[in-house]
């Protein structure tokens, strides 16, 4: 993947005026280095060997002058230091808001195939090490320049000849770097994935610790982290490798240069071509040059770690999401609820088959149309595509003669409130959790939603009442008071059309009871769809639907399906004989 130097630059922009007064105070405290090694020179060189009557004076001018340079640098080095990091932090922060809002937007299919761990890895430890790229790059790369060209012009000034040696090493030492770079940078890009891989494994078992006590597969578990553990150990180890090499042999050739100079100065010193002055002087110089290579050397995981996690973070930036508003997207005002599913075709995946093939289905205004089926049928994904979340393949979906593709997504699916089976409720409160369906609404909204949806007595009994914790996906709760909070999160919505999905599958007699009569009184004045395994639950429905490969089979009352003795009578037969 290319870098995207462009977009890089761009999360400098908003910090562009301290940015760069930090640069301007790097290169100063970078420039003032450079001074303290010719101050030494000159009084090695110049004062000591002068007249001594004067060499107090001088030396404590030269003191002085340095005092005021350590000032100056001090100085320096706070601002890019505090305000530095500052600025990577505040790059980090917009670019992790600028992510997560990205993330709200991708589709259905995007999260059908990703792995919630995997996105948490790149929405933190990867931008974190992105942060100090910023932060350190440009800095690191101003001072370490200066000094870098700085030092060879005044060691050009001081010995030309021994200068030209030295320098020989540099483009060798530099091929190396780059070459064994390359291979950290690989080396690191397999780091991420791994720890990715370690987040997907902890989060999935954590977040399904219940089910892995409840079987006493805690061995099972560790089996599988131990593995993603070892995988993770193997890339590191080849990231070690890859550092042992670089950091190694850059010291070599730091050691080799400190050699030459030793052994050609000292000879120059023989020849009278160069004093000890001078070799002092360049000894303390070739440190400003050897310095910038040792310290981007040592910091060249920190770099390669900020690259790839930016080209990580641009992975996920550069995925378009599928489903879009239109340019001119309307907005869907006064809704009454009339929904027509028109020659509908859909499938997931092309290579997995048609899941709807050429499907027709009117719904009127305030209808209650249940629509079953078997297992794997299709039921939940109509309701998903009536909300948007798929596109269809084939035909169109339109809601009070709008299709749903011109449709603002936000109004469309402000319309429709949908309870499930599976209910998602928020680390916090009840109060928070049921003021989701509206978060505009007072206390007083809030606890009207709760009491239409029979949750009020429950909720009062709770230690805190509305201001209870629940836990997290309200493991605190039951089955059927957590389905009752998602019935009041819809009351509170009120949405003009109602997806009622299975809402009452998984609970008991007694809890499906209180819920069943919830949702009639939802459904009251709604358009609504039932998506129903029990059958036993829609039997007043105005309408019921039976879809079976992919098409309508059969529709109908209850009474009007029996009498067909078709595919509805044998489900319902079925469900019957198994309750019996």
């Amino acid at each position: 993947m290319t870098f995207p130097v462009k977009k890089f630059l761009s999360y400098y922009k908003p910090y562009r005026s301290i940015f760069l007064i930090v640069l301007f105070s790097a290169l100063i405290t970078s420039s003032l280095t450079l001074v303290f090694p010719l101050l030494v020179r000159y009084v090695t060189k110049d004062v000591l060997a002068g007249s001594l009557s004067t060499a107090f004076e001088d030396v404590l001018w030269v003191g002085g002058v340095m005092v005021v340079l350590v000032v100056a640098q001090n100085v320096g080095n706070y601002i890019v230091d505090y305000k530095g990091h500052e600025i990577g932090a505040r790059m980090e922060t917009d670019m992790r808001g600028e992510l997560f809002a990205h993330l709200q937007k991708l589709s259905f299919r995007f999260y059908d195939k990703e792995n919630t761990g995997r996105l948490m890895s790149r929405v933190t430890n990867d931008l974190l090490m992105v942060s100090e790229l910023y932060h350190h790059g440009p800095e690191d790369y101003v001072k370490y320049l200066v000094r870098f060209l700085g030092a060879f012009v005044i060691l050009f000034w001081i010995n030309a000849p021994l200068t030209l040696t030295v320098f020989c090493f540099f483009p060798v030492l530099g091929f190396f770097s780059l070459y064994f770079n390359k291979k950290l940078n690989r080396a690191l890009t397999d780091n991420k994935e791994r720890i990715g891989d370690i987040n997907a494994q902890v989060e999935d078992s954590l977040s399904g610790i219940r089910v892995v006590q409840s079987f006493a597969n805690e061995s099972l578990e560790i089996r599988k982290f131990n593995v993603e553990n070892e995988r993770f150990l193997e890339s590191r180890k080849g990231t070690y490798r890859a550092e042992a090499y670089f950091y190694n042999g850059t010291e070599a050739f730091i050691q080799l240069i400190t050699v030459t100079i030793v052994i050609f100065g000292s000879i120059q010193i023989v020849n009278a071509s160069l004093d000890l002055a001078d070799l002092i002087t360049f000894l303390l110089y070739i440190g400003f040059m050897i310095e910038p290579i040792q310290r981007l050397t040592h910091m060249s995981t920190q770099f390669q770690e900020g690259v790839t996690g930016f080209q990580r973070f641009m992975e996920i930036m550069n995925i378009k999401p599928d489903i879009e508003n239109a340019p001119d997207a309307k907005i869907l005002s006064r809704v009454e609820g009339h929904i027509l599913l028109k020659n509908l075709s859909f499938h997931y995946d092309s290579a997995l088959g048609p899941v709807f093939k050429d499907l027709t289905l009117e719904v009127l205004p305030g209808e209650y149309v249940a629509i079953v089926g078997p297992s794997g049928v299709g039921k939940t994904t109509l309701s998903s595509l009536i909300s948007r979340f798929y596109d269809v393949s084939e035909g169109g979906i339109f809601v009070d003669g709008e299709n749903v593709k011109d449709l603002d997504l936000n109004s469309l699916r402000s319309n429709i409130g949908i309870v499930q089976q599976d209910v998602y409720l928020f680390s916090g409160t009840v109060m928070e959790n049921i003021r989701y369906g509206q978060p505009e609404a007072t206390d007083e909204e809030v606890m009207k939603a709760a009491k239409q949806a029979n949750a009020d007595e429950f909720i009062t009994r709770l230690p805190q009442g509305y201001h209870s914790e629940i836990g997290q996906r309200g493991v605190r709760l039951s089955g059927g008071q957590k389905q009752r909070l998602s019935i009041a999160r819809v009351f509170l919505k009120n949405p003009p059309i109602l997806i009622l999905d299975e809402a009452t599958s998984a609970l008991d007699n007694e809890s499906e009871s209180i819920v069943k009569e919830s949702l009639e009184l939802l459904a009251r004045g709604r358009t609504t769809l039932v998506i129903a395994h029990r059958l036993s639950t829609i039997r007043n429905a105005g309408r019921i639907v039976v879809l079976s490969d992919g098409r309508i089979v059969e529709e109908g009352t209850h009474e009007a399906l029996l009498e067909q003795n078709g595919q509805y009578s044998r489900l319902y037969s079925k469900q019957f004989e198994v309750q019996v």
